[in-house]
């Protein structure tokens, strides 16, 4: 089952990293690919504290969610992030995002 997944997984960088040219170029086509499908806000636990996903950014080197309690924001790596059971919609493409920085 698990190779249907990552079959699955490499089907949809594949389909948002196809007209690319470069690793940069890739990771701005899974963002733009999770910005598209993924619902937010949602809520998610951080080291214990449930915080609001408010939105999802690109910096230099990694997308990273913008997280808010409060009057407090905190951008967290989306490797980093822990996801909700159940996950938001569009989570497959977080799931594609982690598949393609660890191959």
């Amino acid at each position: 089952m698990a190779s249907k997944g990552n079959a699955a997984l490499e089907t949809m960088i594949e389909e948002a990293t196809l007209d690319t040219d470069g690793h940069e170029d890739e990771r701005t086509g899974l963002f733009a690919m999770i910005e598209e499908h993924l619902a937010v806000p949602f809520t998610a636990t951080v080291l214990g504290v449930e915080v609001t996903v408010r939105k999802i950014d690109l910096t230099a080197d990694s997308i990273v969610a913008v997280c808010a309690r409060g009057r407090h924001r905190q951008r967290i790596d989306l490797l980093d992030l822990p996801l909700p059971t159940p996950p938001p919609d569009g989570a497959a493409w977080v799931d594609a995002y982690r598949h393609w920085v660890g191959r």
